[in-house]
């Protein structure tokens, strides 16, 4: 199985850059907090740059997130992403990132689709969204015919449907974008956002 490994987090903060000369300040602030790992989406056009300066950063483990085509993972391995993940299935994407030796959590919503990633060689899979799904009893579902699988969870998840998740033996972690909010990185925030990575951290 090529699966990711997080140095013992189980709170992936998702963050959405715009403006790569905040990448510095959030890696500190999520660092300080406590969290060891930054998914960054590719929703935007900084999102490279971000990710190459947070990969410089030996206090956290960087990834990919959005990542929705082939030529996409190359770009992402190539800017320093040590895992990557996709909202929804696709062999492409796994393919190639097996091919680099990279880690892959594609996002899955059905039985078919976690049954095809396991073909793929992929044991750790995205549950998304994850609220609009059904949560942990969804999740709870899915883990009985798959009990080899690891779930992260992410859309819609919350510090207080948090605990709940992490209670699940079959969750690996769960993605949430509180401790960065959009609001937070525009605003420069810096010490909520380290206040929030704490508070997620400490659960």
């Amino acid at each position: 199985m090529n699966d990711v490994q997080l140095d013992g987090t189980r709170v992936i903060p998702i963050v959405t850059i715009r403006d790569a000369a905040v990448a510095e300040d959030l890696g500190r602030a999520l660092a300080a907090g406590g969290l060891r790992t930054v998914e960054v989406t590719l929703r935007t056009p900084a999102a490279l740059a971000a990710i190459r300066i947070l990969a410089e950063r030996t206090d956290l483990i960087v990834g990919a997130g959005t990542v929705l085509t082939a030529a996409q993972v190359a770009e992402v391995v190539d800017a320093g992403a040590r895992y990557v993940l996709s909202p929804g299935f696709s062999p492409a994407v796994v393919l190639r990132c097996l091919e680099l030796g990279v880690p892959v959590v594609p996002g899955i919503a059905t039985a078919t689709e976690l049954q095809n990633a396991l073909e793929h060689g992929v044991g750790t899979v995205k549950f998304f969204p994850a609220e609009q799904l059904g949560g942990p009893a969804a999740i709870r579902a899915l883990a009985g015919p798959f009990p080899e699988v690891r779930f992260i969870p992410t859309g819609g998840v919350s510090p207080a449907t948090m605990p709940a998740y992490l209670a699940e033996p079959s969750v690996f972690a769960v993605g949430t974008s509180f401790p960065a909010a959009p609001d937070l990185l525009a605003a420069g925030d810096w010490a909520e956002v380290a206040r929030r990575a704490a508070a997620v951290a400490a659960l």
